[in-house]
């Protein structure tokens, strides 16, 4: 599938300085650091609630393509489940504080919510406590509440899991032996654009296997796309070209340019690979995935395994 055209590379415009100045720093603790020991720095800043990368709710982008696209997701809830059966299980990696755990609640889906970093898990729990307060008094109803015109009438239960997404150590604690052939939805916001260039490949090969295969999605939320990918990261710029390329061919090393842009055009894929279905620019996002004048640059990606 071709990728559709890319947003140009912005130039931070005044308003952002602040925000530019939280990722520099995020970039000069990270850089040159072996990958290994990214989980610890991760938890270091959660102590130190140094978090700018929380956008404090929901991602607005997944609710619309999950509300106005069902028929990208064949296991999604619905009305015609039987309650008493398992649910439909999905996975956020890198959950932080759990805003978009809780909207997949809402949607009926059984969710796990997983981080390497503990404070950022006891962030979650906070905050999943204090949407059940603002709920019972009233606030913010229509945001995690259980979607009833999309037949579901009772919340997905919520899991907080701690573990490295690229570790099997998580798995049993987190129930995940019980679910069946993998996870019917993965979401990832700002999972992948954390990740250093040598990290891509096993991410690809993780997500690949741990997909259910008879019907399992796969949703990207692709951030950030004007951010020029030669600048370095946390976050590091991406493109839909290099989704395409690693999850065409997961766990497999693939050759960059001198400027930092993936260079693998081979058609072929390799076994595992995971296909793209849909490349959604939604009408509504988080601010930071909107340009000056508040045009939405996000794209949502759907995937499935071939």
């Amino acid at each position: 599938m071709a990728s559709d055209p890319e947003p140009p590379i912005n130039t931070p415009s005044a308003n952002d300085h602040a925000i530019q100045g939280q990722f520099q720093r995020l970039r000069s603790l990270f850089k040159d650091l072996d990958y290994s020991s990214h989980p610890e720095h991760w938890d270091t800043l959660w102590k130190e609630s140094f978090t700018p990368w929380d956008r404090g709710g929901p991602s607005q982008a997944l609710n619309e393509v999950l509300s106005l696209h069902r028929e990208l997701f064949p296991r999604a809830p619905n009305s015609s489940d039987d309650w008493d059966q398992p649910r439909p299980k999905a996975l956020v990696p890198g959950c932080g504080r759990g805003h978009d755990v809780l909207l997949l609640s809402a949607h009926g889906y059984d969710v796990f919510g997983l981080d390497s970093s503990p404070a950022s898990l006891e962030e979650a729990k906070k905050n999943e406590k204090r949407v059940a307060e603002e709920e019972n008094e009233g606030k913010r109803k229509e945001l995690y509440a259980p979607r009833k015109e999309l037949g579901v009438t009772t919340k997905g239960r919520v899991r907080w899991v701690a573990g490295d997404f690229f570790e099997n150590d998580w798995v049993n604690d987190s129930g995940y032996g019980k679910v069946k052939n993998g996870f019917d939805l993965i979401f990832d916001y700002e999972f992948f654009c954390a990740l250093p260039a040598e990290a891509r490949p096993h991410y690809a090969k993780r997500m690949s296997d741990l997909l259910n295969p008879d019907g399992g999605r796969l949703v990207c939320l692709e951030w950030p796309l004007d951010k020029d990918p030669s600048t370095g990261g946390p976050p590091w710029g991406v493109s839909g070209d290099l989704y395409l390329a690693h999850l065409g061919h997961p766990g497999q090393e693939l050759p960059y340019d001198d400027k930092g842009r993936v260079m693998n055009g081979s058609a072929d894929t390799t076994p595992g690979a995971l296909k793209r279905l849909a490349r959604i620019q939604p009408t509504c996002t988080h601010k930071a995935g909107c340009d000056d004048q508040g045009n939405v640059i996000d794209r949502v990606s759907v995937w499935s395994h071939q």
